[in-house]
């Protein structure tokens, strides 16, 4: 069954001014410990967005499973990725959730390295409905820290501005008081990726609009996906036409970089994974995530693929509330509950795939003919450029020095049992020496009580009996 042609919808994406950040962001001399510190923010600043890909891409969105549906294979961002990609560990601790206690004004002047004076208006202000700082003064503030060789001040600050307007961008030139808080936590991935899948979706459903998400972010996980061709398009192809052209062959559909050997399969009661967002929740399902984490790819039966979503200023039914909870009971799978790894994708779930593109449409002609049993071998990772495969270079080094640091940790560990078992080692040969000289003592005692014994008889013997000179 091939799948008809729907129409397409007029998405965007909001326009950034990055050239003052990126400037801010050249001051950086010591990448290393930036990342070490605050993940590669640096990597997704300097993100060119081809906006055509991109805006190309969420014409595939899929409202009733929370993926992208193509003709016979569909894509998933995971929580997973997003932490690759931004550099962050997935924290077990509760994300945000909007409804956290609003931090004190000197908890954030002493996170940032600001005076307490400067907490207040015109640098500490409201826009758009929420408290928070006024882009202009973080950027003086961190040129100051830069000139002055306050290193960690100057990171942090830079950081701040990264996630105000490029992680979590509201208000044009405004860090607020959301963004301030995930930076504070350093748990940022679950909101990205809730964001990410929130605002595709709310404007999936009107038909239309901006989409407030971190646009970088969401283009370098689909690059993450993409064959080396699509790096550049030489004859101007439409971004639709090659998408559509691809084949599930033509995926690359995995990278042993994301792969921690476990994933988030659900939170709580719910049957997946619910999303925290700043303008609501959503929920994403790992099941059909599968094949990105080369597991064998099954059709969905046993799980929910029922799609929650909600606004928060529409939320009648208490979902958030639901949602928070959710984050604070978090099941995992690794290998043990996964099976093999696996390439196999069975037809059943191809098919599925087929008849769920072919009931909602597809957004662009087929340029070909969707098949279950198409190859499901994954493509070589793409070729990066020389500051992308740089960039990776130091995410290399960075991983590898974190194993060298665990491998020496672990064997100064080991040594320090092994002294601990050489002493215990020596302690027991003292007792055991000691118990011998008991042993010994005693047996001289033994032997001394017995010749005391033997003399007291023979002297007692003198007295038995009649003696000559009592006579």
């Amino acid at each position: 069954m091939n799948p008809v042609t729907r129409s397409t919808r007029k998405y965007y994406f909001r326009k950034l001014d990055l050239s003052n950040l990126r400037k801010l962001g050249s001051l950086v001399t010591n990448h290393e410990e930036f990342n070490k510190c605050h993940g590669y923010l640096l990597s997704i600043l300097k993100t060119n967005v081809e906006e055509g890909l991109l805006n190309t891409l969420v014409q595939f969105y899929d409202p009733a499973y929370h993926c992208f549906t193509f003709p016979d294979y569909q894509l998933v961002p995971t929580l997973e990725e997003y932490s690759y990609l931004i550099g962050l560990p997935l924290s077990d601790g509760e994300p945000f959730n909007g409804s956290e206690q609003t931090p004190k004004t000197s908890t954030i002047a002493t996170a940032l390295s600001l005076e307490p004076s400067d907490m207040v208006h015109p640098h500490y202000t409201t826009k758009g409905g929420f408290q928070g700082l006024t882009a202009n003064f973080l950027h003086q503030k961190a040129i100051a820290f830069a000139q002055n060789k306050k290193t960690d001040a100057f990171h942090s600050l830079l950081a701040l501005l990264i996630y105000g307007l490029v992680l979590f961008p509201d208000v044009d030139g405004f860090v607020n008081i959301n963004a301030i808080k995930i930076f504070l936590t350093k748990n940022p991935v679950p909101t990205l990726l809730a964001d990410t899948y929130h605002s595709i979706h709310d404007r999936t459903d009107k038909g239309q609009g901006t989409i407030h998400c971190c646009a970088q972010l969401l283009y370098k996980w689909f690059l993450l996906h993409l064959p080396n061709h699509f790096r550049t398009n030489p004859d101007n192809v439409r971004w639709s036409q090659k998408i559509m052209s691809l084949t599930p062959a033509d995926i690359v559909w995995y990278n042993a970089a994301y792969d921690t050997g476990t994933i988030i399969d659900s939170c709580g009661e719910f049957p997946n994974v619910p999303l925290i967002g700043i303008r609501g929740g959503i929920n994403y399902n790992p099941a059909l995530a599968m094949r990105q984490f080369r597991y064998p790819m099954e059709r969905p039966r046993y799980i929910s693929l029922d799609g929650i979503f909600y606004l928060n200023q529409q939320d009648s039914s208490g979902m958030r509330g639901k949602f928070e909870r959710a984050w604070r009971t978090i099941h995992k799978k690794g290998k043990g509950q996964l099976g093999r790894r696996s390439s196999m994708v069975s037809k059943s779930y191809t098919q599925w795939v087929i008849d769920r593109a072919a009931k909602y449409g597809m957004p662009y002609p087929l340029q070909r003919v969707p098949s279950s049993t198409s190859s499901s071998t994954p493509s070589p990772i793409p070729l990066e450029t020389r500051e992308d495969f740089q960039e990776q270079l130091t995410e290399a080094k960075l991983e590898r020095d974190t194993w060298q640091r665990r491998a020496r940790e672990a064997e100064l560990k080991n040594e320090t049992l092994s002294g601990e078992i050489e002493r215990l080692k020596r302690q027991l040969l003292d007792q055991n020496r000691r118990l011998i000289e008991k042993d010994d003592l005693l047996r001289r005692k033994d032997a001394l009580l017995g010749q005391d014994v033997s003399r007291k008889r023979k002297f007692m013997d003198l007295f038995d009996g009649p003696h000559p000179d009592f006579e």
